[in-house]
C-alpha cells in the first residue's frame, strides 16, 4: 500500500496496523510528510494550538529520567524554589493572555506534591480562570483522584504526563517509576472528563521500533494532545554527550505519530530553537500544536516569532 492510499484508509477507517507504520519509516520523506499534513487539516482542519509553560517548583527530583536536569542523578545546577504563589503565576500568566496562547501549564519538579503543594495549585488555577482567558494546565507526575478533583473543581482544563518511550524502554532512562504508573494517571484523567497532554522525549537511545511501540501504546489512551521533544543533552545530566536528532529524523516522526494517531494534535515542544527554521516544515507535515517561550530548564523559540511564523503559514489560533 502507497502511502496516498494509506492516507485515504486512514480517513475513511481511522486506523493503521501495526506492520504499515513501520513502513513509514523508509517511506520517501516529502510525500510521507504532505500526506500527514492533509491528515492534519481533515481531522484538525488549520486550528493551531500554543501552549506557555511555568516552572511552578524547581529543584532536584527524587526521580532519575536520565535526560533531565533536575533528576536526581544529574549534577546541573538548577534554581531551587517552593510552589509559586497565585500572585506570582497569575502575573507570569497575563504575559500570555489575548495574544494568540491558548493554554498554560504549571509544571512541578518531583514525583508529586504533597497536598498542601496541591491546595496552592488549585488556588493559582482559580485565579488564572477569573483573570485571564487560557486554558489551565499542570503537569505535577503521578496525582492521584483526589488531587485531580481538586484542580478540575478549581477550573482544571488538562493535565500533562508524559509516557516518554515505548513500554520497553523505558527502564533505560528512568527506574524509579513505571510506564504503568504513568498509564494509571492517564486513565484516571480521562475518566474525571480532562483532557491529556502526553508524548515523550526523543534521541535518547530508543529504536524505530521504540517510537512505533510507544504511539501505538498511546493509542489505547489518545491523548488530546502529544507532545514531540527532541532531547538536547544538558552538561550534569547522564545523556550530556548524546547527539541530537536531526530535522528529517524529527520530521519523519512527528509525520508517523500523525498517521498513528491522527485525531491528536501534534505538539513541537522542547528542541525547536536549534533549527534554522524553528520548526516550520515541521508545521507543514502533521505538527499543528508547540510551546512557546522557554522550557523548563532549556531555551524556547520567543512568542513574537512564533506568532508571525504560525500565522505566516495560514493557520488560525486556536485562542481566537
Amino acid at each position: 500500500m502507497d502511502i496516498q492510499e494509506l492516507k485515504d484508509k486512514i480517513i475513511n477507517r481511522g486506523k493503521i496496523t501495526y506492520d504499515e507504520a513501520k513502513a513509514l519509516i523508509d517511506a520517501p520523506l516529502d510525500e510521507l510528510c504532505e500526506a500527514a499534513d492533509e491528515l492534519r487539516k481533515h481531522f484538525n482542519g488549520d486550528s493551531f494550538d500554543m501552549c506557555a509553560i511555568l516552572s511552578v517548583k524547581g529543584g532536584r527530583c527524587s526521580e532519575n529520567c536520565k535526560f533531565c536536569a533536575q533528576s536526581s542523578c544529574s549534577t546541573a545546577d538548577i534554581p531551587t524554589f517552593e510552589v509559586r504563589n497565585a500572585d506570582y503565576v497569575v502575573e507570569d500568566a497575563k504575559k500570555y493572555d489575548g495574544i494568540g496562547v491558548a493554554r498554560y501549564c504549571q509544571v512541578s519538579s518531583g514525583r508529586r506534591l504533597n497536598k498542601k503543594e496541591v491546595a496552592q495549585i488549585a488556588e493559582n488555577i482559580k485565579r488564572i480562570v477569573a483573570e485571564t482567558k487560557l486554558a489551565p494546565c499542570v503537569s505535577l507526575g503521578l496525582v492521584d483522584r483526589e488531587d485531580l478533583e481538586l484542580l478540575k473543581e478549581a477550573g482544571l482544563k488538562r493535565v500533562h504526563n508524559n509516557i516518554e518511550t515505548s513500554p520497553e524502554y523505558f527502564g533505560n532512562i528512568c527506574s524509579t517509576h513505571t510506564t504503568e504508573e504513568k498509564i494509571k494517571v492517564m486513565k484516571l484523567v480521562h475518566e474525571l472528563g480532562l483532557e491529556l497532554c502526553s508524548g515523550g522525549v526523543f534521541g535518547v537511545g530508543e529504536s524505530w521500533t521504540d517510537r512505533i511501540d510507544m504511539a501505538f501504546a498511546l493509542t489505547d489512551i489518545q491523548p488530546e494532545s502529544i507532545p514531540i521533544n527532541m532531547l538536547k543533552p544538558i552538561k550534569g545530566t547522564p545523556m550530556e554527550d548524546r547527539k541530537m536528532i536531526s530535522e528529517e529524523e524529527l520530521r519523519r516522526i512527528i509525520a508517523i505519530f500523525k498517521f498513528i494517531l491522527p485525531k491528536s494534535f501534534i505538539r513541537f515542544a522542547a528542541g525547536r530553537d536549534v533549527l534554522e527554521d524553528s520548526g516550520l516544515q515541521c508545521f507543514k507535515g502533521g505538527c499543528n500544536a508547540t510551546i512557546t517561550g522557554n522550557m523548563l530548564t532549556v531555551k524556547g523559540v520567543s512568542i513574537t516569532e512564533d506568532l508571525k511564523n504560525i500565522q505566516d503559514l495560514g493557520y488560525k489560533l486556536a485562542a481566537e
